[in-house]
């Protein structure tokens, strides 16, 4: 682990608790009903809002707005009444990432920041893979190749710019990086290098890493384990929990495939940390009690390609490669499994409703029963084509993309 010179800050354990703390107290509020960051501001995929309506009958939402954003995997945040998101477009020879800035409600373009950036259609259509992140007046946004952006984000003007890759020598993994900005206190952390790295967030400066191999393309998730403080992060080959002030790695445990694909972020609960990814590696659980990683199982009936599983009360909810599964989260053991919607992604409300898009574009509402899989509603909103890209809850709209590059915005407010 390495801490670079004067660009080392004072974040202590307690600024990262206040900063967690400050976003979980707003789930109590208003700014709860925003996404301002990947998997929302509880880092699981859990929406607050229980409000919204998922009995819309045979006609469907009301779609409220489209948009034609280009070639991409990245997801949509929303804050402050502005949605993000970003595509690829143009020839190979010219090919370009978008920053848009969008009014959530109407869809009408605010702002938008266009540079140069490769498809890299590596076995698949390429473009963008992470999300952006609003953090106050600012947006955060890294494109595959390590270009890292700070955008004003009334404006879109460029505070300041880094490539990670050229100016830090974070080496490219397979398929570039995909895990998105995580504000912790004063910085930004990553998924980058062997066990993640930090950035300072207001001048782009690097704080700490970890070495500079190449990294996992999951998100860190910020936790607390048994009082302590942590990021857990999906690396290449192994999970590793770092301490966010300076990035001391405090634990190991090796989870690796023969392609080092691990794409969905791991799920914590209790000193439980559960697992899992595609290219029929499967998924795992393990007991970090004391810091000394211990395997409760480890089979293959959980494997995420790319999108993240969920757990709740007791069970873990996800796509199983080209099923969606319900999977004991003590035992790993099937419960049900569906293949109706092919190779998905999936979030919920806390109440226990998954918001669920199929591959092929369909929006479905279904409740979270181990006992078997209950369909509440479900609705094609989106052309069909590949849709591999977790649908978000925002201030009772739902947005959704596919890999062209069809943005959507549909109303379930119940108004």
């Amino acid at each position: 682990m390495r801490i670079s010179g004067k660009s080392k800050m004072d974040v202590s354990q307690a600024g990262f608790i206040l900063a967690v703390a400050m976003l979980l107290l707003s789930s109590s509020g208003t700014a709860a009903d925003d996404w301002p960051i990947y998997r929302g501001p509880n880092h699981n995929g859990f929406s607050n809002e229980t409000g919204w309506n998922s009995e819309w009958g045979t006609a469907g939402p009301k779609k409220l707005w489209t948009k034609s954003i280009g070639v991409g995997f990245s997801s949509i945040t929303v804050a402050d009444g502005r949605a993000y998101m970003t595509g690829n477009s143009g020839e190979k020879s010219g090919a370009k990432d978008t920053v848009f800035c969008l009014d959530a409600n109407t869809g009408k373009e605010i702002w938008k920041h266009t540079f140069d950036c490769p498809l890299e259609a590596k076995y698949y259509e390429g473009g963008t893979l992470a999300s952006p992140t609003a953090d106050g007046k600012v947006v955060y946004t890294i494109s595959k190749m390590g270009d890292l952006f700070c955008l004003d984000a009334a404006t879109g003007k460029v505070v300041w710019q880094k490539n990670v890759n050229k100016e830090y020598g974070f080496k490219l993994p397979t398929w570039h990086f995909a895990g998105s900005p995580m504000v912790v206190g004063n910085m930004l952390v990553f998924n980058l290098g062997n066990a993640g790295a930090a950035i300072d967030k207001q001048t782009g400066a690097l704080v700490w890493d970890n070495g500079k191999d190449i990294c996992g393309y999951a998100t860190p998730v910020p936790c607390k384990i048994e009082g302590a403080d942590l990021l857990v992060i999906a690396g290449a080959d192994s999970l590793a929990a770092a301490r966010p002030a300076d990035g001391k790695v405090l634990w190991t445990h090796e989870f690796v495939n023969k392609h080092k694909v691990s794409a969905a972020d791991p799920i914590i609960s209790g000193t439980n940390v559960f697992a899992s990814s595609g290219y029929n590696r499967g998924c795992m659980l393990i007991d970090v009690a004391g810091g000394n990683p211990k395997q409760i199982y480890d089979n293959r009936e959980m494997r995420n390609h790319m999108n993240c599983s969920m757990l709740y009360e007791g069970h873990i909810y996800g796509f199983d490669e080209n099923n969606l599964k319900c999977i004991g989260f003590k035992d790993g053991a099937e419960k049900w499994s569906d293949g109706s919607m092919g190779k998905g992604a999936l979030m919920m409300s806390v109440d226990g409703r998954m918001i669920i898009m199929s591959d092929k574009g369909e929006l479905v509402i279904a409740k979270a029963d181990p006992s078997s899989f209950k369909v509440l509603a479900r609705a094609q909103i989106l052309p069909t084509g590949k849709c591999w890209t977790v649908p978000v809850l925002s201030n009772g709209k739902i947005y959704a993309r596919n890999a062209r590059g069809d943005a959507v915005c549909v109303d379930v407010s119940g108004k």
